[in-house]
């Protein structure tokens, strides 16, 4: 190995060279950045440095999975141990693209398998991953450790089996939020009786009922057990006998938390949770009612993330719960807690961080229940150090989110989302332009904007004059003309991410991105008024990007109905279906 890298490490003049470190303390150095911005930056200091960081490197994060392909990410980084790597675009989360349309990992694990040998972990999301992807993986890394799948589709519990059979060394098997097919609940005992090395195991979102005595083994006999978040299927008689044999638990995703226990029982399960000093993370709670949320009480004092989204609390139940919770930094809810809920959130959280409120039923108009401008308000009232907000409400105001940002300055993520269309002020009937205008000017720290409602150009005029440090912008039914996507093109230096549907931008707005698109990782456009032609004309002009429009039945022939524009330096992608024209 030494002779080849010395072949790799041409010798740098003194004018070029950035240390004088020898090779493996640099390595060294190096490998104690963690970050992937840091590292990528390291590699472009000198020809020495690139060769550190390119051997010392052990994890590499690939935010599209074409803008690279695993044959170039292997040469460029021979000694990776854990690979990130997403899929498909963030709209198909809301069904805008079709089946079918790639990002399978298989061919990754092709190369993988010849070129990473010692790979150890795998983390995908929005990835197609088949059992019989599952199962390559499972025989051809011997030393493979971790799997996280997020939102991804195309296996079942087969593939599950596969992995719990041949992974010896497992320690970590998260399953999130995927397209998956519930063929049986023995998959768990797949696990060999001799195997004891799981830390974190998520099967939260699985349908099917479990095998409840596999589960129990296998938390009994490991006893490094951290994570631990079971699917609704779980009772909580079962869920009392797991904590027993797991009181060292830091998170915890319970399954249906109501059930008809008798008093010893409920004294069992008071106790169990009583023995649980460690956890900071508390999910699941399906199903929960005020019967059963005094068992976790001597549990939350040091609760510092408290994930309610699958359960329906109303806002007298939640404050029971968040006065025991001091520490709390991260909360996610269900639009059932309504704004008396999210007072309660403001009077007992002063150091949250993080707030996301979903719809408990977003396609019910006429749902009485849900969150308002009144609750937002409570909370940046009460919580100065919010900087990261996820909203689902039917009814805002200008006035409301000025006094929320003028409350938290300090947003990073702000992600307002008014569910009807073309929502104006609903006190004023104006557009919802000066809400998103404070927004951008009071919040100078901004990476993350999702805007709705009704919203004029001014919206993106304000953005790109204002917002110079936004990476992500996501935009939905939104805008006047074509000018308003020039504004943000033309006005937002750090734009890596940009997706809009259903907005009336077309030809103009997307050629104003000419220079800017090689400096992004992707643009997306759905239901826009973009044209073929327009679409072909960005594609040669710009022949380093990708230009993917899709095409589906019904659709008229001169319309780029759906535009996916990124960077890649692997060139068109090999498995595009028929569906997916590559300009």
């Amino acid at each position: 190995m030494e002779c080849k890298r010395k072949k790799e490490w041409p010798e740098s003049n003194d004018s070029n060279r950035a240390t004088t470190f020898p090779d493996e303390v640099l390595e060294r150095v190096l490998s104690l950045l963690k970050s992937h911005k840091d590292r990528s930056s390291v590699s472009l200091v000198c020809k020495d440095w690139y060769n550190a960081e390119r051997w010392s490197r052990s994890h590499v994060f690939i935010g599209n999975c074409y803008s690279v392909s695993p044959e170039i990410l292997t040469r460029r980084f021979p000694n990776i141990r854990s690979v990130t790597l997403k899929g498909k675009p963030r709209f198909s989360d809301f069904n805008l693209v079709p089946p079918n349309w790639g990002a399978d990992i298989h061919s990754w694990l092709m190369v993988f398998e010849k070129k990473y040998p010692l790979l150890q972990e795998l983390r995908l999301k929005r990835m197609t991953v088949t059992d019989e992807s599952l199962e390559f993986l499972s025989l051809s890394f011997p030393n493979f450790k971790a799997l996280s799948l997020l939102s991804c589709d195309g296996f079942s519990t087969d593939g599950l089996a596969a992995i719990a059979t041949n992974c010896k060394n497992l320690t970590e098997l998260d399953i999130q939020e995927n397209g998956i097919e519930d063929r049986s609940g023995n998959w768990l005992s797949c696990f060999p009786e001799s195997f004891t090395s799981l830390e974190v195991l998520n099967f939260a979102n699985l349908q099917s009922d479990v095998n409840f005595d596999a589960l129990e083994r296998l938390v009994s006999r490991c006893k490094s057990f951290k994570t631990l978040k079971v699917n609704k299927s779980i009772t909580l008689e079962q869920l009392q006998r797991l904590l027993v044999h797991a009181p060292q638990l830091v998170e915890l995703g319970t399954g249906t938390f109501s059930e008809e226990l008798t008093a010893q029982q409920y004294s069992e399960l008071e106790t169990a949770f009583n023995n649980c000093k460690n956890i900071h993370t508390l999910s699941g709670l399906w199903e929960a009612t005020a019967q059963f949320l005094p068992v976790l009480y001597p549990a939350c004092t040091n609760l510092t993330f408290l994930n309610l989204s699958y359960s329906t609390l109303d806002g007298d139940d939640l404050a029971k719960l968040l006065v025991h919770c001091p520490n709390l930094r991260r909360l996610w809810v269900l639009d059932t807690v309504e704004d008396k809920g999210l007072e309660a959130v403001g009077s007992y959280c002063p150091l949250l961080e993080e707030l996301r409120v979903f719809p408990a039923d977003p396609f019910d108009e006429g749902i009485v229940h849900g969150v308002t401008e009144a609750g937002f308000i409570a909370v940046s009232s009460g919580c100065p150090r919010l900087h990261y907000v996820l909203y689902f409400c039917r009814q805002m105001t200008n006035a409301a989110v000025a006094t929320v940002v003028q409350n938290c300055p300090d947003f990073t993520h702000f992600r307002l989302c008014i569910m009807n269309p073309h929502q104006p002020d609903y006190q004023t009937d104006e557009p919802m332009d000066e809400a998103f205008g404070a927004v951008v000017k009071t919040c100078t720290k901004l990476q993350r904007l999702a805007v709705s409602g009704l919203l004029t150009d001014l919206t993106f005029e304000y953005t790109g004059k204002y917002a110079k440090n936004l990476e992500t912008l996501s935009v939905a039914f939104a805008g006047s003309s074509d000018w308003g996507m020039q504004c943000v093109l033309e006005g937002c230096p750090k734009l890596r991410k940009l997706e809009i549907r259903d907005s009336p931008f077309g030809n103009a707005a997307l050629l104003s991105g000419l220079e800017k698109y090689e400096s992004m990782r992707s643009l997306w456009m759905s239901d826009c008024n973009v044209t073929m032609n327009g679409a072909r004309y960005l594609a040669k002009e710009m022949p380093r990007l990708n230009v993917e429009v899709i095409k589906e039945e019904g659709i008229d022939n001169s319309k780029a109905d759906k535009v996916y524009v990124y960077r890649s330096v692997a060139g068109p992608r090999r498995d595009a279906p028929p569906f997916v024209l590559t300009l």
